[in-house]
C-alpha cells in the first residue's frame, strides 16, 4: 500500500471552510478512484496559519496515477480549494506503508 502525504496552510478564518470542503467534496470524490483505500486529515494551528496534512492511501502507484495523473507527485488542488490556501506543497511525498493499525 502507498501513503501519499501532502501539506497545505490556510488563514484561521478560512480553516473551517477548507475542512468542510475536504470532508464533503474533495475526499469523498477520491473514493471513486480504483485502488483508493482511505484518507486521514490532520489539522493544527501553526503560528498565524492552520496547517492541514492529508494522508491518502492507495493500493499501489498505478492507483496513485489514476488519481493524480502521470506526474503523480504533483499536488492535486481542487479549483474551489485553492483560494482558501495561503500556501501548499507543490509535490506530494509517497511512502510504502509498512503497517497500519485501525
Amino acid at each position: 500500500m502507498i501513503s501519499r502525504v501532502w501539506h497545505g496552510w490556510t488563514k484561521p478564518e478560512h480553516a473551517a471552510a477548507y475542512e468542510a470542503m475536504l470532508r464533503s467534496e474533495i475526499l469523498p470524490g477520491i473514493h471513486r478512484v480504483p485502488g483508493f483505500r482511505g484518507a486521514t486529515l490532520l489539522r493544527r494551528r501553526d503560528g498565524a496559519e492552520e496547517e492541514f496534512v492529508t494522508i491518502t492511501r492507495f493500493d499501489d502507484l498505478a492507483a496513485v496515477r489514476a488519481f493524480a495523473g502521470e506526474d503523480y507527485t504533483r499536488a492535486v488542488i481542487a479549483p474551489d480549494a485553492e483560494p482558501l490556501l495561503t500556501r501548499y506543497d507543490e509535490r506530494s511525498v509517497h511512502y510504502e506503508t509498512a503497517f497500519s493499525v485501525d
